[in-house]
């Protein structure tokens, strides 16, 4: 297994001294080492990928097209591995993922096909003799920066599509799990990736980033993270004209109106805000319910809270699983305490043990409350009476964020307008804030991220629009 940065094609040689140890975050035990990159490195990934882009970019959609096929095989084949970094490197418990090598394989094996898809548009000219049209080319080098939560998923959206569009790629993963971005190296190594085609370099994000900042090599950025570091990375490549991907926070709202079905909305808001504890930006950490079946929804999401298993990440009947740092616990736990001191209900939960904290529910939430404001990024459901649908839709756009959403309701009506009317870059009418596709325009509006991920929005967002133009015959000058 790789533990230092791969760059050009290899694993660079480092001093076993020079590695550092990754811990497990159930337990704070060593179980791997790494090497944490200095800038050097950075600049060495950005010289490799840029060497290599006029090749790749020359390589026939056919062949990278069956390149990357490989690789999605290659993670069928590494899926034991992959899923045991997942548990042992990024806390993730064995559900979620066993849920999290499935997924990419397939997303790597329809993103293959982007390859082939990379379209162009011929225009009616009003020149005479004048033939117009547009071309997509690749950029050249793209630097992607992935999160924690979901490591295999997140990393491969961003290299897969920029692969399939004919750039090169520099990977930075997190710091919590540099190990499954390295990983990554190996399987696309093995598919027969050029060196230098794709290069890994985990290591301190701002040191990291400020080189990607600085090299006009690099043309785009895209990153998955928190509002305030997306926010940094606006901001220095708007300096530079970098083009920028950013999908960021979230606060997503899960709305129960009178109509539905309670079972299903209670099972459907508790996968939204429960599963990985809660650290996905699509959670649906805000629930709103309407008023007439607000206390029989309550009575029934809390009872499921209490049933959900903490502990072993390994044990397929866990739940909760741990908090992917030490700080993440008494962070929470300061801004239930001070939701339940200014009149929130504590239904159950609001304790915690190392880094596992108890799934939460907290009642009669409003929008001064930090839970309801503020993205928590654990287990923690701030539960909202709504008087009425008009209030309910006011409340779940009543945020900075606007990531994704869910409506509970059988009223077509209603379910149409929420759809038209929330002010969230994904809806999903009587299904889960969490969902992704290959093929769909992932992403947020204000403070959840510009531009999307997946389909042709990526490889829009992976290539750059050339107008060309073929002037057939003699062009008629006046001088």
């Amino acid at each position: 297994m790789f533990s230092t940065p791969y760059i050009a094609g290899k694993a660079i040689d480092i001093p076993a001294s020079a590695l550092t140890d990754v811990l497990n975050p159930a337990n704070q035990r060593p179980f791997a080492k790494v090497f944490m990159a200095q800038e050097q490195h950075m600049r060495a990934a950005i010289d490799a990928a840029d060497a290599a882009k006029a090749s790749w970019a020359a390589t026939p959609p056919s062949e990278r097209e069956r390149i990357l096929h490989r690789a999605a095989d290659g993670l069928e084949s590494a899926k034991q591995e992959i899923v045991d970094l997942l548990i042992e490197e990024g806390g993730s418990t064995f559900g979620k993922a066993m849920f999290e090598v499935p997924f990419p394989t397939n997303m790597v094996h329809s993103i293959a096909g982007e390859a082939r898809r990379i379209q162009g548009e011929v225009f009616s000219s009003d020149g005479p003799g004048l033939f117009s049209m547009a071309i997509r080319r690749p950029l050249g080098v793209v630097a992607g920066i992935s999160p924690f939560n979901f490591p295999v998923i997140l990393s491969l959206k961003k290299v897969a599509f920029a692969l399939a569009a004919g750039n090169t790629f520099v990977l930075k993963p997190s710091e919590e799990t540099s190990l499954l971005g390295l990983k990554l190296a190996e399987v696309f190594e093995r598919a027969g990736v050029p060196a230098g085609v794709f290069n890994v370099v985990p290591g301190d994000g701002p040191a990291m980033a400020r080189v990607i900042f600085d090299d006009p090599r690099v043309k785009l950025v895209t990153f998955t993270g928190s509002t305030a570091v997306g926010r940094i990375i606006a901001t220095e490549c708007a300096k530079r004209g970098k083009r920028v991907v950013l999908e960021m926070g979230g606060k997503s709202p899960v709305i129960v109106l009178k109509d539905a079905d309670i079972d299903y909305a209670v099972d459907t808001a508790c996968f939204g805000i429960f599963i990985h504890q809660g650290q996905i930006c699509m959670a649906g950490s805000r629930i709103i319910v309407e008023a007439p079946v607000y206390e029989e929804f309550l009575k029934r999401f809390a009872a499921k809270a209490q049933t959900m298993k903490v502990g072993d990440p390994r044990d397929p009947h866990t739940v909760i699983g741990p908090l992917i740092r030490s700080t993440q616990c008494p962070m929470i736990d300061g801004k239930v305490k001070a939701a339940v001191a200014a009149g929130a209900r504590l239904l159950t939960g609001g304790t915690y043990e190392g880094n596992f904290y108890h799934p939460t529910v907290l009642a009669d939430v409003t929008p001064e409350m930090a839970v309801f404001r503020d993205e928590l990024f654990g287990p923690v459901a701030a539960v909202s009476k709504a008087k009425d649908a008009e209030h309910a839709l006011a409340l779940a756009n009543t945020s900075v964020y606007g990531l994704s959403s869910a409506v509970l309701t059988n009223d077509l009506q209603l379910a149409m307008r929420f759809a038209m009317e929330l002010e969230a870059g994904m809806v999903h009418l009587n299904g889960p804030t969490i969902h992704d596709e290959a093929t769909v325009p992932f992403g947020g509006v204000k403070d959840s991220g510009s531009g999307r991920e997946g389909g042709r929005w990526s490889m829009d967002e992976m290539t750059e629009v050339k107008w060309v133009t073929i002037q057939m015959g003699r062009h008629p000058y006046p001088f």
